[in-house]
């Protein structure tokens, strides 16, 4: 079965990813617009991802306790 990478498993989730993704983006002072963001440099993006990873593990940690 071949998936693209942009499909979601829960397609309802795409919202709540994206406004997920904008929080983290403000958390690290990276502009994010609505559409394409095609204009930001790698560490940008990337410090985006790295917030949203880091959010997920204290979320995971938090609820094993």
């Amino acid at each position: 079965m071949s998936r693209s990478s942009n499909n979601l498993v829960v397609p309802e989730a795409r919202e709540a990813l994206n406004k997920f993704k904008m929080e983290a983006a403000s958390e690290v002072g990276v502009n994010l617009k609505q559409g394409y963001n095609g204009d930001l440099t790698s560490r940008e993006a990337g410090s985006v991802g790295g917030q949203m990873v880091k959010k997920m593990i204290q979320s995971y940690e938090a609820n094993l306790k």
